[in-house]
Formats: C-alpha cells, sequence, structure tokens
C-alpha cells in the first residue's frame, strides 16, 4: 500500500509480533515480581509485548489526568435535581463520573422577531432502551431577547417531544418559535463561522446504569478553560465529496472537527507518546522501544475517532459512536463528547486494553515484512501468495478519509517511523482511485488513470503469480449502492457501482486472468451504519484467479449462454448450502458466472466483436433470474419470502429495511406478509412467527 495509515496497521499486525515471541515484559511492575513467580510464568507468542503496551498506556491515561482531569468535572447529585427523578434519588449525595456530554450545533434563527441561538437536533431521545426510557425536555425563556433554550430530563413512560429535523439534510425547525429554518440560512450560518454548540445533557455512570443529568455551571466553567497547547493548521481537501469540507458547510480545516476540549485531551495523549519512547531509551532494546511506542501511538490516533464532533451518541445502546459508521465524514448535528477518563466505551484505557487483546492474539510466527509501495511497480516474489483488496473505483476516497488519522500519527510517531511519516498528508497523486476532482472534473481523465494503474498492477501480479498459489481478490461492492445511507447527508448520489465490478474484472482479463472459484466471506459488521436498515452487503465476496491458459477457446454469445445454463444452478446450490445472505445471493452469483466467461480467450458477439464485461454481467444476472425462478417456481411470493428470510435469520429478528428489500424482489411487501399471519413487525425489526404463535389448527392449505 501507498498509504501509510495502513501501512503502519500492518506493521502492528503482522511485522512487529514475531520481533519479540516468547519474550517477557520489561515493565517495572513485572521486574518487581519475584524470581519464582517470573520462573513459574510463559509468556506466549506476543503477550509479553501486550502486557506492555498495557502498562505503558495505562501510565499515559494516569500522567493525562493528572494535567487535565480538571477539564472533567464529576457530577454531585443533589436532593433537588433528584426531586421528580426516582432514578437519581439512589445517588443523592454520591460524586458520578461524567462518561460523555451531549452537544448540538447552533445557528442564528432567521426568523427576526426570534433570533435565538437555535439548537439542532435530530431527535430528543437520549435513551430509548424499554425499562430505561429518557428524553430532552425543552424550555425557552422568553423573558428577554433572543429567547434562550435550556434542557431538562424526563425518563418513564411519557412522550418526547416531536422532532424538530423535517427532513433529509439541513431541515430544522426552530425550538424558540417553532419557525422553520431554511437549509440556505444554516449553510450561509456555517460558512460565515457563525454556528456554536450547545450543552443538551450529560451521560454519567451510576452503578452499573447510565443516568442523564443536566449540563450545571460547573461543568460549563471546566469547559471553558481548555487551551490546548497545539492546534491543527492543515487544511482538508475541499473537493472530495466524502469530506465534510466538500459538502458546502464552510469546513476547511481539520481542527474544525475538534471541540477545544477534544484538541486539548488530543494533543496531551498524543505529546505523552514520544515520552514513553524517552522512558524506554537506553533501558530496552531500540527496537522494542519503537514497537511500544508505535502501538501506543496508534491507540491516541484511534482515540481520535471518538473524541471529535462527528462522534454520535446511539439511544439504544446509550453509548457513544466512533465518527466513521461508513466511508465519509458526512455533518452530524448533535455529538457525544468522550471522557477520555471516564472508563466507559472510548475513553484512553479501553482503547489501549482493546489493543493489547488484539496483540496477544496475533500469530507470532515466522518473520514478517510490510513495506510502503507501489502496487504497479512492486517487485514481487515469485513463490509468492498473492491476496489483494482492491481499490473500489470511486466509491472510497481513502487518502483523504486518512488524513484525519495521519496528522495525528505524524505529530506522534514522525521519529519512530521517519520514511513513513515524511510528508505533510498522505501521498494522494498515485492513489488508485477514479476520482474526477484530482483531475479538474475530468471523469474520462479519472477513468482513464483508474483503469491504467489497476491493469498494471494485476499484470505484475500475474507476471509473478505461481501455478502452486491461486490469486485471490477480495471484493465487496454492490452493483448498485445509494451512498447516502445515514439521512444527514446532503451529498445525494446514486453509484452504479457496477462501473467498479466492470473496471475491476476488465482488469483482471487484460491482465490474462481467469476467475477458478468464488468464496464468499461475512466480514462486513451489522452495526455500521451503512448496514442499518437498508440492503448492505453483508459478504465480501473472495474470487480465486489463475493465469489463463494460453490455448484458450473462443466461444460465441450462445456457447456462453448454454454453459452459464449447465454450471450455474450447481454453483447456485453451492452458495446457498453456504448459508450466503439472500440479499447477497445475486452478488456472490457473479462469481461462478465470471468463472465461466473468463476460461475463454474471448466471447465473440454475432457481429464478431468481443464481449463486453458489461453485457456479460447483465446476461449471468439474468441467468440467474431464471435459475432462482425454477428453483421457486412452485411457491407463491409469501413462501418465496420466508423460505429466503429463514434461511438468513431463522425466527430471529432481522432489519426492515432487509425485509422490504426482499420482499420486493419476491414481488410481495413487509406489511402483506403481516396480513398474511406469518410475520411480526416493529419498531424497524422483522421477523417471522414462530410455530406456537400461529393460531391452533392454522393450516396453510386452507387459508
Amino acid at each position: 500500500d501507498l498509504n501509510p495509515v495502513p501501512v503502519l496497521i500492518t506493521k502492528a499486525l503482522i511485522e512487529i509480533p514475531p520481533k519479540f515471541a516468547g519474550k517477557p515484559p520489561i515493565n517495572p511492575e513485572w521486574q518487581a515480581k519475584s524470581e519464582s513467580e517470573k520462573a513459574a510464568t510463559v509468556w506466549q507468542g506476543a503477550q509479553g509485548l501486550a502486557e506492555d503496551v498495557r502498562y505503558y498506556g495505562k501510565w499515559m491515561r494516569d500522567e493525562a489526568e493528572k494535567r487535565i482531569g480538571h477539564l472533567y468535572p464529576k457530577v454531585r447529585v443533589t436532593k433537588e435535581m433528584a426531586k421528580d427523578r426516582p432514578d437519581l434519588q439512589p445517588y443523592v449525595g454520591q460524586e458520578l463520573t461524567v462518561i460523555a456530554w451531549l452537544w448540538a450545533r447552533t445557528v442564528r434563527c432567521a426568523n427576526p422577531a426570534c433570533s435565538a441561538s437555535a439548537p439542532l437536533i435530530r431527535s430528543f431521545v437520549v435513551s430509548s432502551k424499554p425499562d430505561k426510557r429518557a428524553w430532552l425536555q425543552p424550555s425557552v425563556d422568553t423573558s428577554r431577547l433572543p429567547p434562550s433554550v435550556a434542557f431538562d430530563v424526563r425518563t418513564g413512560n411519557g412522550e418526547p417531544p416531536a422532532a424538530i429535523k423535517t427532513g433529509k439534510g439541513a431541515k430544522f425547525k426552530c425550538i424558540a418559535c417553532g419557525e422553520s429554518i431554511r437549509e440556505a440560512d444554516i449553510r450561509a450560518c456555517f460558512q460565515r463561522k457563525q454556528d456554536s454548540v450547545a450543552p443538551l445533557v450529560a451521560v454519567v455512570q451510576a452503578g452499573r446504569d447510565r443516568r442523564f443529568v443536566p449540563v450545571d455551571a460547573t461543568q460549563l466553567q471546566a469547559v471553558a478553560q481548555a487551551t490546548p497547547p497545539w492546534t491543527l493548521d492543515e487544511e482538508m481537501n475541499s473537493n472530495t465529496p466524502n469530506l465534510l469540507s466538500g459538502r458546502g458547510y464552510g469546513v476547511t480545516h481539520w481542527r474544525e472537527l475538534f471541540t477545544q476540549r477534544q484538541m486539548t485531551a488530543l494533543v496531551t495523549l498524543s505529546d505523552l507518546v514520544p515520552k514513553v519512547f524517552e522512558q524506554l531509551s537506553g533501558v530496552v532494546d531500540a527496537d522494542y522501544a519503537k514497537a511500544i511506542t508505535l502501538y501506543l501511538g496508534l491507540c491516541a490516533s484511534k482515540a481520535v475517532v471518538f473524541s471529535n464532533k462527528n462522534a454520535r451518541w446511539r439511544a439504544k445502546e446509550t453509548k457513544t459512536a466512533p465518527a466513521f459508521g461508513r466511508h465519509a465524514l458526512p455533518m452530524v448535528w448533535d455529538f457525544a463528547e468522550v471522557n477520555p477518563f471516564g472508563g466507559a466505551g472510548g475513553d484512553f484505557q479501553g482503547i489501549v486494553d482493546g489493543a493489547a487483546k488484539a496483540i496477544e492474539a496475533l500469530p507470532a510466527g515466522a518473520p514478517s515484512m510490510v513495506a510502503q509501495v507501489d502496487a504497479t511497480k512492486a517487485v514481487l516474489v515469485e513463490t509468492a501468495a498473492i491476496s489483494t483488496d482492491p481499490p473500489y473505483y470511486d466509491n472510497i476516497a481513502y487518502a483523504d478519509l486518512s488524513d484525519f488519522f495521519y496528522i495525528w500519527l505524524r505529530r506522534t510517531l514522525r521519529d519512530i517511523e521517519p520514511q513513513l511519516l515524511s510528508t505533510v498528508m498522505t501521498p494522494k497523486r498515485q492513489e488508485l482511485v477514479a476520482s474526477a476532482e484530482r483531475f479538474d472534473g475530468d471523469a474520462d481523465a479519472a477513468k482513464r488513470f483508474f483503469e491504467s494503474g489497476l491493469g498494471a498492477a494485476f499484470k505484475n501480479v500475474c507476471d509473478h503469480s505461481t501455478p502452486e498459489c491461486p490469486i485471490t481478490v477480495y471484493y465487496a461492492f454492490k452493483q448498485t449502492e445509494d451512498d447516502d445511507a445515514d439521512g444527514e447527508d446532503d451529498h445525494d448520489q446514486l453509484h452504479a457501482a457496477s462501473t467498479g465490478w466492470e473496471t475491476m474484472l476488465e482488469a483482471l482479463i487484460a491482465a490474462n486472468l481467469s476467475v477458478f472459484g468464488t468464496w464468499p466471506s461475512r466480514t462486513e459488521g451489522v452495526s455500521r451504519l451503512i448496514a442499518m436498515g437498508t440492503n448492505a452487503l453483508a459478504s465480501s465476496i473472495v474470487l480465486v484467479c489463475r493465469p489463463r491458459a494460453a490455448d484458450a477457446a473462443l466461444a460465441t454469445r450462445k456457447d456462453f449462454i448454454n454453459a452459464l445454463r449447465h454450471e450455474l444452478p450447481e454453483a447456485l446450490k453451492n452458495l446457498q448450502h453456504g448459508n450466503i445472505a439472500p440479499v447477497d445471493l445475486a452478488q456472490s452469483a457473479i462469481g461462478p458466472g465470471m468463472a465461466v466467461f473468463t476460461r475463454y480467450a474471448k466471447v465473440i458477439e454475432s457481429d464478431g466483436s468481443p464481449m463486453t464485461v458489461r453485457t456479460a454481467l447483465g446476461i449471468i444476472n439474468q441467468v440467474l433470474d431464471e435459475v432462482l425462478a425454477e428453483q421457486e417456481g412452485d411457491f407463491d411470493a409469501d413462501t418465496r419470502w420466508a423460505l429466503a428470510w429463514f434461511e438468513q435469520h431463522g425466527t430471529a429478528e432481522g432489519p426492515f429495511g432487509v425485509a422490504e428489500t426482499l420482499s420486493k424482489a419476491k414481488n410481495t411487501a413487509v406489511n402483506a406478509l403481516v396480513e398474511a399471519g406469518i410475520v411480526k413487525s416493529k419498531a424497524g425489526k422483522v421477523r417471522l412467527l414462530r410455530r406456537d404463535e400461529l393460531p391452533d389448527g392454522w393450516d396453510p392449505a386452507t387459508d
């Protein structure tokens, strides 16, 4: 890879652990143990290294709290505070740790009779757990102009106020006067840097539960004291629609993604990483000191994803969520600010512990080497097993998004990895992405750049492949996918992702590679933002490739279709037996279909021209439809849906969006399935009724 961020992560995963396999830790806590205790402990793999990362990560956390802990005061629960709050009454007189503060961005209401500082809030609900419901209750003080808005907390069985967000993007109502705030006015306010943030509520840890309390003057005074000793001067790439800078809100610099307190905490943690190296220098081997420092630099960088104005609050789980719900940085209107010393999700010690657990589990086998190399020019070992996850056309601007982490990694680890972190920002000129913005808006030039680069990379791979080891290519790209998954994003663009598939497959074929097998692999997490309620790909597809035979035959269009009809049914059965999600079946079937297409030197059309990949994909999908229709021909639409859903979920709940997408494919609808008496649909979830839930004596033959 050319991108320093994945190169660093891959070094941490496979290059460093084997170097120190089986070695005990060197931290003072371990050294202070008795000789008999040391002799009785066996350190396997990278467990010793993990223990040192954990120890020095805790030192960083404790040292940071000494320096800036006063910026994160606890909350004392008073009788007045708990007066109408049964959930707080057991904690009266106690000091509770705040694990997060919830904030909302604000703009000036354009109504001249109001002019209030209007909070932009997606929802007033802060906990939607059935037995722990809580929401914000706004109150407006109109005793003076402009009116001010404050928030109290309500719990129990009441109803939260109606949402003030009125549509996708920047569409809100003013809490103070009820007038709609035009999207143009919101954008203009941001562009003039006249936006601000307002406190909503503090989330405190009360025993094993979370409680919500108003933000008081003491907490606001602590926020005002935050003065970061350093700030980010680096500009964001304003031409990239995946970044907030490209969305018309006037955001131009990375520093604008952080509050002053977040910036102070991140700078403090970052500055402590080199201090660890100083402690270890001269005490242990230089390579070991660098290894521990690198892991802690990655931990400090990971803290950034929780400590920024794009981190979200998940009311369903009552916890914070990192900024990257998907491969983009869209506008987030209300955000969660994590307490880095709070002992909950997103705090620094939790990040370090998570890293240490990962290091403990890493295989520490043969020595490995990770290099920052251009894939089109890399000198590959001819006995290598080659495996790659190629770039997805113009879908993800990895280099631009990686700058979010790179600017912090460079600050902490430049002395550890000077060559890798030598550039001010991540390298972008050679990145294989079909981004028209990098070619002054010329989409054709971007397409040519991507195609030639991908072709050169696959040609390099093919030239250095070995018959003993097939080449594996991972791909997780839907043929058609809506890029605007979170509903907060003003960048409405429907991607024809088939372009990415076509380009990748064309490059494979041009490099003289054939597809010999297809292995769907469940790699995509269901909790990622784009998967929630959407028809998002659940599986990656692994294409197993080998160089095409030199004597590969030509085929006609008819030969190709006949071969598909003969081979695709069996391949489809194998995919279904492999428990492929029905929403992924069409995507997965591309593999065996392309295996047929790529075995030929060329597939010739009736006019003598070679068949294009686009045409081949269309035919594969057409034959797939025929095969599925034949499989299900004896069943009605509801039964076809139920069978497909049962294969994926059994009688467990699944997302409504996936159910609805599947119902369209089966020519029915979720509400029709509910009326048919076989499905329950509630709160965005759908499930098949269990047998014991069906009416006594129910018989489908007589329904």
